[in-house]
């Protein structure tokens, strides 16, 4: 199908971006009026749908969308946009409508540590245009026994999330929740779908009700990190996950999807501009600035009026929620450093690195410059979004006798993943790596963390 709009349209070109773990093509819709991501007057906008494969909505709207985008009323869109659209990034979950893919890896979840190769393929592309906006379509499922129990569902057949990570751009997270989710909640409105912000959590007086994660192991906020324009958009799962309703859910998420190139087309230079804005902040940033590595979500005085579908009425309704928390805070910072210093024989860690294609420089011990490192005093936990993860008790102390700088490698964050960095290899961060099995032996109580950080001195 992707072939046949092709080969009949000037607008489109489809590539193979990369390979599922059985093989299967990972496909690249690739829309643009000239040479795509050479034009520097347009901005560049990658959505991408089907991470999880029982999630068919995403993947049936993308291909709504590509049709009707090639119609002649919508080539207006690439005087302004170059668009890459990848329908299904997890084919093979898809094939027997499983959630994982065929390694049994949750992708939306493997975005830090890359270790899927559909995630690998989709921040390579990522890497190589640098978009300023993307979309992450996926589905919820609303049907479950607890809420069952409580006598009401959630209904939006759409609903959108903006990044929520407070190392995000303040501006950036502004402009998202102030104009994009105003206009795109009157947009799906109008043409006849019921929206609203994604809301976890729940049921109300159960648990509490917050705007999504803010970790960075997903599609949304990985690419968030970066000062990207980002989005979470998650249509209504069918009670099967996959017969009843598709054509409606279908619809529903290619409105979504299209409303976001239509925000983008009358809002190009506002969002490029402030894109490019924050991304040179992280690009040369000075260290010492804050950056939280433990985040909660807290309440802030306001309630949510949510609307739900009652079992016992069969209509929609709206209910007060008390515990609403749509706020995260820090709860613990750390300076920014100059960068990392990676021990070369560490290959679980220069290999995480290659796979993201961090910035690597040379090193020099200089007179201005200290390298710490930590000390694991003891291993101890904390609550993180419901589930407990580690947070080592630490000491830092000065590496007061001179290192080989060749059995290292310097990962500098003045770049565009400086603060994807910081939260990845601080020890007590709770969206770090040592929060994955991959990684926890970099913990070991008693022991040094064998990651050095390197600090400018204090005049």
């Amino acid at each position: 199908y992707l072939k046949l709009l092709d080969k009949n349209s000037d607008l489109l070109k489809v590539e193979v971006i990369g390979h599922s773990v059985q093989g299967r093509n990972l496909y690249g819709l690739m829309f643009t009026s000239s040479k795509f991501g050479k034009d520097k007057n347009k901005i560049r906008v990658m959505i991408f749908a089907q991470q999880h494969g029982n999630e068919q909505s995403g993947k049936e709207g993308a291909l709504l969308l590509a049709r009707d985008l090639l119609k002649d009323e919508n080539r207006y869109l690439f005087d302004r946009i170059d668009l890459l659209l990848i329908p299904q990034v997890n084919p093979d979950g898809s094939e027997i409508n499983q959630r994982q893919n065929a390694y049994g890896a949750d992708l939306n979840r493997n975005h830090l540590i890359l270790t899927q190769p559909e995630p690998r393929a989709l921040h390579s592309i990522f890497d190589r245009y640098l978009f300023e906006v993307t979309l992450d379509v996926h589905e919820y499922y609303p049907y479950d026994e607890t809420w069952k129990n409580y006598g009401y569902r959630k209904n939006s057949e759409v609903t959108i999330g903006t990044t929520t990570n407070p190392n995000v751009s303040g501006k950036i997270r502004e402009l998202s929740a102030n104009d994009y989710l105003p206009f795109i909640f009157r947009f799906m409105k109008e043409k006849g779908f019921s929206v609203f912000e994604y809301c976890p959590g729940g049921p109300p007086g159960i648990n509490y009700i917050r705007h999504s994660t803010f970790d960075i192991n997903d599609g949304r906020q990985s690419l968030g990190i970066q000062n990207t324009f980002s989005f979470i958009q998650e249509g209504m799962n069918g009670p099967d996950n996959f017969v009843v309703n598709l054509k409606r859910r279908a619809e529903g998420q290619c409105t979504g999807m299209r409303g976001l190139l239509e925000y983008v087309y009358l809002n190009k230079e506002k969002i490029r501009g402030l894109v490019e804005e924050e991304r040179n902040k992280l690009s040369s940033g000075a260290d010492g600035q804050l950056v939280s590595i433990q985040s909660d979500h807290v309440r802030n005085g306001q309630k949510l009026e949510l609307p739900l579908f009652s079992y016992s009425t069969e209509k929609d309704t709206v209910v007060i929620v008390e515990d609403y928390r749509p706020v995260v805070a820090s709860l613990y910072d750390v300076q920014r450093p100059l960068g990392y210093l990676i021990p070369k024989k560490n290959t679980e860690l220069t290999d995480w690195i290659e796979r993201h294609n961090f910035m690597v420089t040379g090193f020099t011990e200089k007179e201005d410059l200290t390298i710490q490192q930590y000390f694991i005093q003891d291993i101890d936990s904390l609550d993180f979004e419901g589930d407990p993860t580690v947070n080592p008790i630490i000491s830092i102390q000065e590496v007061n006798t001179q290192i080989r700088t060749e059995d290292y490698l310097f990962i500098p964050v003045n770049q565009l993943k400086g603060n994807l960095l910081i939260l990845a290899l601080e020890p007590k961060s709770t969206l770090g790596l040592v929060t994955y099995k991959d990684f926890a032996h970099l913990l070991k109580k008693g022991e040094a963390y064998p990651v050095l950080r390197v600090i400018k001195n204090i005049k």
